[in-house]
């Protein structure tokens, strides 16, 4: 049953949380917006398409900052929380009458615990949403420019191009190599001036690629493979089950915006030239919460170790922390993307380390 103390906490956290979150993330909004302003303005025509290119642009990069930030603003909420608790003298009384000072701040961890569930929402949610492309081509959010292809499998067919164009959704230079299914060294490669995804729906040319300009014009009999239909000489219909459009203009980082269980997929294709960084980031998922709570626990424990500090001096060091926390955590991330470390103890050695340290500090608290 909460008691009053208890409801004074989830709402002292609750209201910390948001001011953080507001707060956080329309300071990058302002200072970002303003650094790139121009890159908004160049080559558009009217205040009404730069405003809505702009709330396009940070639609989606405000759910990607949130997703970068979250850790952080759950601890500086606990913090400021505890920290205004003290400071008004507020402490000393509930102790005085017998609460221990591990049942006081017990509401606290179970509102980060809620919070938390913001992030795994907003992670596998939302995030996948987001389109990767508006944010790394702000000058091209149109998608008029022609821009890389990226080489993809679909099972062992190899599908590559040299230039894509996102608004017409075409591939120039299109081609594939398609291996021969009865398992020999053999296989067929086919070449196409231009290349359509077209969605899969209910028409029996759908989930695949249009080719037009292709060469060879037509195949002997008996060598065309069954994944190409021919509609007329030098047009073909290529059926796909796992590369579209989007998967060969994929953007830097792009497997940061999957859900986990597409994630989870994407380790097990093949040909992935980023299996360490996917194995890595699966296995950052599953600990992510885990570290989110432990980094809760490390900040609250050096604010109440020494309930005599000064509270600037108990921010101060629990912001260092916070730093620490995240420079290592970045480090174990290195070492599995670069292979020095499998991706498993990559991902929970920050758990490892800082686990036991954070139970033994949280443990040290006078009550």
């Amino acid at each position: 049953m909460l008691t009053l103390l208890d409801r004074l906490l989830i709402r002292s956290y609750l209201k910390s949380y948001l001011i953080c979150v507001v707060s956080l993330i329309s300071l990058y909004v302002v200072v970002d917006l303003f650094t790139n302003l121009e890159e908004f303005t160049h080559g558009r025509k009217g205040m009404t398409a730069i405003v809505h290119d702009i709330g396009i642009y940070y639609g989606y990069k405000v759910l990607q900052v949130f997703d970068q930030l979250c850790e952080g603003i759950l601890l500086v909420a606990a913090m400021f929380t505890v920290a205004l608790v003290q400071r008004n003298n507020e402490l000393m009384p509930v102790l005085s009458a017998g609460v221990s000072t591990r049942r006081m701040v017990r509401p606290v961890f179970v509102s980060a615990l809620l919070m938390i569930s913001l992030v795994v929402g907003n992670q596998e949610f939302l995030l996948p949403n987001v389109d990767n492309y508006v944010l790394e081509n702000k000058k091209d959010m149109e998608g008029k420019k022609e821009i890389p292809v990226t080489p993809a499998f679909d099972d062992k067919t190899l599908i590559t191009g040299n230039r894509a164009v996102r608004s017409l959704q075409i591939v120039r230079d299109f081609f594939c190599i398609i291996p021969d299914k009865s398992g020999h060294d053999s296989f067929t490669r086919i070449e196409a001036k231009e290349a359509k995804y077209v969605p899969a729906g209910a028409e029996a040319h759908s989930g695949g690629w249009m080719l037009t300009g292709t060469r060879p014009l037509e195949f002997e009999k008996g060598t065309q493979p069954s994944s190409l239909d021919m509609i007329v000489p030098g047009k073909f219909f290529l059926h796909c089950r796992d590369v579209d459009f989007e998967t060969l203009i994929r953007q830097r980082n792009w497997w940061m915006f999957m859900s986990t269980p597409n994630l989870y997929g994407e380790i097990f294709k093949p040909g992935n030239s980023r299996l360490a960084s996917l194995a890595v980031m699966f296995h950052m998922r599953l600990t992510r919460p885990v570290l989110g709570m432990i980094l809760i626990v490390l900040g609250l424990s050096v604010i109440l170790r020494d309930q005599n500090r000064n509270v600037f001096i108990s921010v101060g060091l629990c912001l260092l922390i916070c730093v620490l926390f995240f420079l290592a955590n970045f480090f174990c991330k290195h070492l599995g993307d670069h292979e020095y470390v499998s991706p498993a103890l990559a991902a929970w050695l920050p758990v490892i380390i800082f686990g036991p340290l954070s139970f033994v500090m949280f443990d040290a608290i006078h009550t």
